[in-house]
């Protein structure tokens, strides 16, 4: 979905891309996309449905919750999320969404260096 021209990624035209096709790794289909990058900066739109199955990245990560809430789990801390909260999460760290609505939407942001 990256075009080095766009710079406004309206939410609604961002979830019709989604899902994409199911894989191995995403049974329920992948639920992310990533919507622009530049050197070392790149942002995802993550949308899961059911479960999140992620593990931990190699680069320092932010969540922008845009809707949707539930608790969001960080090295065996569990916190409650909602609209507008932010959350970041350093490289390496393992975390994943848990018990969500199935209207959460969140930006991410990695940066830094893998």
């Amino acid at each position: 979905m990256t075009d080095g021209d766009q710079f406004l990624f309206p939410v609604g035209d961002v979830m019709a891309a989604l899902p994409l096709p199911a894989d191995d790794e995403w049974p329920e289909g992948v639920w992310d996309t990533e919507v622009w990058a530049d050197r070392a900066v790149s942002v995802l739109a993550f949308a899961p449905h059911g479960r999140d199955y992620q593990s931990p990245h190699d680069r320092d990560e932010l969540y922008v919750v845009v809707r949707g809430s539930g608790t969001f789990s960080r090295d065996r801390e569990m916190r409650h999320f909602g609209p507008g909260d932010l959350i970041v999460v350093p490289a390496g760290v393992p975390h994943r969404f848990e018990e969500f609505t199935d209207d959460l939407f969140t930006w991410v942001v990695f940066w830094g260096p893998s």
